[in-house]
């Protein structure tokens, strides 16, 4: 039943468009109720990303299971090879949701939502890893976050190229680069700070603390779903989400 929606969904979605299509008309080529629908999906954007709750929770869970023994960094982009893999299982599909997330910035958006769940993930178990060391945390959520840019380097070109080629080297190149800065060779008691590393004193401020640095506060209501805070900034910004 969860298959059939989805593929009633994407055919229905190329045939006519996103916007276009309604949960009423997903269900009536799929052959079901309104209700079997919200069975499986809370709302249409769920449908276009079936996959990646249970994949996070994959992810979750070999995280969980990691010991002592593991190395940290390595560890974690292995955990982003689970998400590589869920893609790679059906290029044809993750080729075609590539597409369509590229033409509707509603999707665009709730990708990000879905991709920061990814990133918090590897940041509590890196925290949790690094806890009691100088800038613990602060080292946690920036291996975090360059393991997913780098994995999404990787998966986004071959995306790019409809599923052809090597989809897990692409994303082994981008992983070793974040393991060649940030893997046990390079591990220290404490960040290395040189002038301008805290934005005074040097350096031209380009990543924050610069005298020309902008501040944008967005107001959101309580409780508004991530996906839809990432659109209000990304729209105030004036971005285009990548």
């Amino acid at each position: 039943m969860r298959e059939s929606l989805v593929a009633a969904a994407f055919q229905l979605f190329v045939e006519r468009g996103y916007e276009q299509t309604t949960v009423d008309d997903i269900v009536a080529l799929a052959g079901v109720g309104r209700r079997s629908f919200f069975r499986y999906f809370p709302s249409k954007e769920d449908v276009v990303f079936p996959d990646h709750e249970g994949c996070l929770a994959r992810m979750t869970a070999f995280l969980g299971g990691s010991g002592p023994t593991h190395e940290p960094v390595e560890r974690v982009c292995d955990a982003a090879r689970l998400v590589l893999r869920m893609y790679a299982e059906n290029p044809a599909f993750s080729v075609q949701r590539y597409r369509l997330t590229r033409k509707v910035p509603g999707l665009r958006t709730y990708e990000l939502s879905v991709v920061w769940r990814y990133e918090r993930a590897l940041a509590e178990y890196l925290r949790g890893r690094f806890a009691g060391r100088p800038d613990g945390t602060l080292r946690a959520d920036v291996i975090a976050a360059a393991v997913v840019a780098a994995h999404n380097n990787g998966l986004r070109s071959w995306l790019r190229s409809d599923g052809r080629g090597d989809a897990s080297a692409e994303v082994d190149h981008a992983l070793a680069h974040v393991q060649g800065v940030f893997g046990p060779e390079r591990a220290t008691d404490g960040p290395e700070r040189g002038p301008g590393a805290d934005g005074n004193g040097g350096g031209n401020g380009a990543w924050g603390g610069g005298k020309d640095d902008d501040v944008v506060v967005v107001v959101s209501r309580r409780g508004a779903p991530l996906w839809r805070v990432v659109q209000e900034i990304e729209t105030t910004l004036g971005r285009d989400p990548a």
